[in-house]
């Protein structure tokens, strides 16, 4: 009986180790929609950890179908994002943060992509909103592959639309 209980706690310590393990390899969840590079960190930590339809949801207005999205990020193992300097713009009752990004894309296989360009968030004024209440989402968003090193594939700027 005394083996037994030893092979047991044995079994529960080497369980809960690797359970600990595989822990470590995800990233800790992000969420948050504070402003226009938050809500770009936590679209990528979303991808990171293939919640797609997280992901998803961060968008006002995604321009493919779910599964369109899904299958544009198959083969993604792991997206670093580099952030730019943002400034906020008000119009109309909106506020507007222009999200420079250069993102690094690791495929299966080891196979690099570097992408840059703009994502333009939005939260339309909170204190004039009636329920239910819309998040800062992202409303458009315009990426290119470039060549380069990512830090020098960082857009200086982007503007808000007109």
């Amino acid at each position: 009986m005394k083996a037994i209980l030893i092979l047991l706690s044995t079994v529960a310590v080497i369980t809960s180790s690797a359970l600990h393990a595989g822990a470590q390899d995800q990233a800790a969840y992000i969420d948050e929609r504070s402003d226009g590079p938050a809500l770009i960190r936590s679209l990528y930590n979303a991808i990171n950890r293939h919640e797609y339809a997280r992901a998803y949801s961060y968008f006002s207005e995604p321009a493919d179908s779910y599964d369109t999205f899904v299958k544009g990020y198959e083969k993604t193992v792991d997206v670093q994002v580099l952030i730019g300097t943002v400034t906020q713009e008000g119009a109309a009752g909106s506020i507007y943060a222009p999200v420079p990004v250069a993102i690094k894309s690791t495929e299966k296989g080891g196979k690099e992509k570097i992408f840059a360009g703009c994502y333009i968030t939005r939260i339309v004024n909170a204190a004039i909103q009636e329920p239910p209440f819309a998040p800062l989402q992202i409303e458009s968003a315009e990426l290119e592959k470039v060549a380069g090193p990512l830090e020098k594939a960082l857009p200086k700027v982007c503007h808000s639309p007109s």
